[in-house]
């Protein structure tokens, strides 16, 4: 399959302030203020964290904008007054309040909002749908791209997958995790957060890890079903067509995140 054929894969970290990062990812002596300039020299993407616990400020999206290179993606994650709560239909507000403090000033970086959920929250089809419809597809002249992140075991189920391919929203694909893992493709691109480095491997991940994440993400990126995958699936997979994959490695050992991100981008 040609390029022209295959999905764009970006690859990266959470967030790019962390001290244990420094004199190991980021070289000993870079200031603090040019540390996402160097994260984004080295990784494809960023998902940021801060704005799931506040308001960030049109400003600061500005900023990140400027210091990134231009085919950089950040992914957002939406705030936890939207999603933390008992009737998801009701959080429109806190939604209109999200886009209006200036996301889209990151332009064409802006990458697809990560809806997370907490563990305790369950599928309710009615009340999950509701949420669905409030997400809007276009602000400020800019598409916008969705996925949610469930934790709850009861939404490993067809009727869930159907619900969320019919609205163009991603399910986020947890690996290496104990979350729910839903293999199902449901949009036009895939959001995948892996969970398992280590300690003692020098990238994080096993050579052999390297090597299944990155056929993973390839084959998503050519419109496939990933082989190690296949029967995980809940409901009828999608069309196949060429997919952007975002591709984040999240937890487990966090001092070996970069490097395990690097790794991949290398192989991809």
């Amino acid at each position: 399959m040609s390029k022209s054929e295959t999905g764009r894969i970006r690859i990266g970290v959470g967030g790019w302030t962390f001290e244990p990062w420094r004199g190991v990812f980021y070289p000993q002596g870079l200031t603090q203020k040019r540390e996402l300039e160097y994260a984004a020299s080295k990784l494809t993407a960023i998902e940021i964290n801060g704005t799931y616990y506040g308001s960030q400020k049109p400003a600061s999206f500005a900023k990140w904008y400027d210091e990134t290179p231009e085919d950089f993606v950040f992914t957002l994650k939406g705030p936890r007054f939207t999603t933390n709560r008992r009737v998801l239909s009701e959080a429109g507000e806190s939604m209109e309040r999200f886009f209006a403090s200036g996301v889209t000033e990151l332009k064409h970086k802006l990458g697809p909002i990560n809806w997370q959920f907490m563990a305790t929250k369950t599928f309710d089809p009615a009340d999950f749908e509701g949420f669905l419809k409030l997400l809007p597809a276009r602000v400020d002249g800019r598409d916008i791209r969705h996925a949610v992140e469930v934790r709850h075991d009861s939404f490993k189920n067809a009727e869930f997958v159907e619900m969320a391919r019919a609205y163009g929203v991603a399910i986020i694909f947890a690996g290496d995790s104990e979350f729910p893992s839903i293999a199902d493709v449901t949009a036009p691109f895939v959001y995948a957060r892996i969970m398992g480095t280590q300690e003692d491997e020098a990238t994080g991940y096993k050579n052999t890890a390297i090597d299944h994440w990155t056929g993973i993400a390839k084959a998503w990126a050519q419109g496939e079903t990933p082989a190690p995958l296949a029967n995980q699936l809940l409901a009828p997979p999608a069309q196949t067509t060429p997919r952007d994959v975002f591709l984040f490695v999240i937890s487990g050992f966090k001092p070996k995140n970069p490097a395990a991100a690097m790794a991949l981008i290398e192989r991809v």
